[in-house]
């Protein structure tokens, strides 16, 4: 870091500074985008633990019928801060934090096209979270609204109310700042060659996913500043009293909220189609077809918004309308599970961690497209609306959906990042013990639904009791198997691994390839050899 200096005659270069930044210095001013992104991806799994932690509050809450551990308000609360520091502390930077370490080295960029703005984006983030992990110490709690934050509940909240809202206005902030950034560096930063039809599917998913938080951050904004001056300018946007409409407040959320979980979930799709391809030795089948179909459930994303509000009473013509387009959204996601099937099919497949994530996620993920289907039939959601069946939908969406895709990322590009190999056997342990638990956690909630027990409350009909003691006992048992991955990913970072080779998958740790006896009059080579510019495409 060169300092220009100043004096009577000319200027010279004062090189006293020059080398490498040391200390905290490093880490508080980086501009460099592969520490900003080792920064996102603590922070997400600091968060993600945070999160996780109140999960855990919730679901020992309800191991047995009764008020047991907590009083009924703070486990309001805790559905509340669960939901906003998963969704925006958790899975969003942790994807942010993969933009900044990939798609440089993707694009053949030499860092990311804002490096400065890229710093203040991820430094917001622990102020936000800082100011809406303090409601819980402030007069009345934290907010009990749910992370929809509905009037006229979020408006009792008291005294956090405010910190709430500010801290939401700040990570919309980051969001936003992390979009423009994506959108500058793909767009204006690509190798000459590299057309956009020739870019990795992972940068792909992640520019569709920057115009998505542009299109919808200022949206969420706009609602909770509504909220604000309900509050305490006098108001009444959604003050029935007043003359507002609360069911307006629901449109505008879930304007932005639909959008949200495709935010969410694109950029595991494109982790898991850069992994698959990898590890099936086979290039992804139908790239272009990918990504037309990651376009097509974006725009789609946008017009399907009301099918959250099924039950609020809306004309049946709009009621139809939102049923249809959301059952159009399974074509292109249908698209998309159908190629990975494809780029499998007679591939040499090997089932290293990153394959077995990916493969999680696909069998998982289209478990809760499916449930999904099931509750974009209005009347069939009228009977599901507001219970336990839409709490299993949306977390076999999240959880072997987005976090199964990071995992399945980290996993992946931690060799790359680190120079080294993690334990294979550890992470396959930690992927069987993720799935067996995640599934023992959120399947038994599907049946719960259908028998009627509503979601966000702290105590139930005995009949419900069984499942929802199976549940709590996944939960926990997913909660802790996360230690070992945290164990795993500490031992990488130390180099306590095997050193990568510069063809990082290319028979990795020694792995034999099993080759299949030659058919007659016919010659079988050996596996393809991939190599790292395949793996890292």
């Amino acid at each position: 870091m060169s300092t220009i200096v100043a004096d009577d005659h000319d200027l010279h270069v004062d090189h006293s500074h020059d080398g490498p930044v040391k200390g905290w210095r490093r880490w508080v001013y980086a501009t460099n985008h592969k520490d900003i992104g080792t920064m996102y991806l603590i922070f997400s799994l600091a968060m993600f633990f945070s999160g996780g932690l109140m999960a855990l509050i919730i679901r020992t809450e309800l191991f047995t019928p009764g008020l047991q551990f907590i009083d009924p308000a703070f486990f309001n609360q805790m559905t509340t801060m669960h939901a906003l520091i998963m969704v925006f502390g958790a899975v969003m930077p942790a994807f942010v934090g993969l933009a900044n370490w990939m798609i440089p080295l993707m694009i053949g960029a030499p860092d990311m096209a804002l490096p400065r703005m890229n710093n203040w984006s991820f430094w917001i983030l622990p102020v936000a979270f800082s100011i809406l992990g303090s409601t819980l110490l402030m007069p009345g709690g934290a907010p009990a609204s749910g992370w929809t934050m509905y009037p006229p509940l979020v408006l009792q909240t008291g005294d956090a109310f405010p910190f709430l809202i500010f801290s939401i206005h700040l990570m919309g902030l980051s969001s936003i700042m992390g979009a423009i950034n994506v959108i500058v560096t793909i767009i204006n930063m690509r190798a000459p060659d590299m057309t956009l039809l020739k870019m990795p599917m992972f940068v792909w998913t992640w520019l569709i996913t920057a115009y998505l938080l542009l299109a919808v951050m200022p949206v969420l904004a706009g609602a909770v500043t509504m909220l604000l001056t309900d509050q305490f300018f006098g108001t009444s946007f959604f003050l029935a009293a007043g003359g507002g409409d609360p069911v307006m407040f629901q449109h505008i959320f879930w304007f932005f909220g639909h959008p949200e979980v495709y935010i969410m979930i694109l950029p595991a799709f494109g982790v898991v189609s850069e992994i698959i391809p990898t590890f099936a030795r086979k290039p992804l089948f139908g790239h272009d077809s990918m990504v037309y179909a990651a376009s097509s459930i974006a725009f789609l994303s946008f017009i399907v918004w009301a099918h959250h509000m099924f039950t609020v009473g809306m004309p049946l013509t709009g009621q139809m309308f939102f049923m249809f387009a959301t059952m159009l959204i399974a074509v292109p996601t249908g698209v998309k599970v159908f190629n990975w099937t494809a780029t499998m099919w007679k591939g040499s497949m090997t089932f290293e961690t990153p394959m077995l994530f990916s493969l999680g996620f696909l069998f998982l993920f289209t478990i809760g497209g499916f449930s999904g289907l099931m509750l974009a039939i209005v009347p069939a959601d009228i009977q599901y609306h507001d219970s336990y069946f839409v709490v299993a939908h949306f977390h076999y969406v999240l959880v072997p959906g987005s976090i199964f895709g990071l995992m399945a990322a980290v996993y992946y590009w931690l060799p790359k990042w680190t120079g080294h190999y993690y334990n294979e056997r550890q992470g396959q342990i930690h992927f069987w013990l993720s799935t067996i638990f995640v599934n023992m956690t959120f399947f038994p909630m599907h049946f719960l639904g259908l028998a009627g027990m509503p979601r966000r409350i702290p105590d139930y009909s005995t009949q419900f009791s069984d499942f929802n003691s199976v549940a709590s006992i996944g939960a926990i048992g997913f909660g802790l198997s996360q230690l070992l991955f945290v164990y795993i990913v500490y031992q990488c970072a130390q180099k306590k691994g095997p050193k990568a080779t510069t063809a990082v998958w290319d028979n990795p740790q020694g792995l034999e390839w099993t080759v299949p006896s030659p058919a007659p009059y016919h010659t079988f080579d050996t596996p393809p050899r991939i190599t790292s510019s395949t793996a890292f495409s």
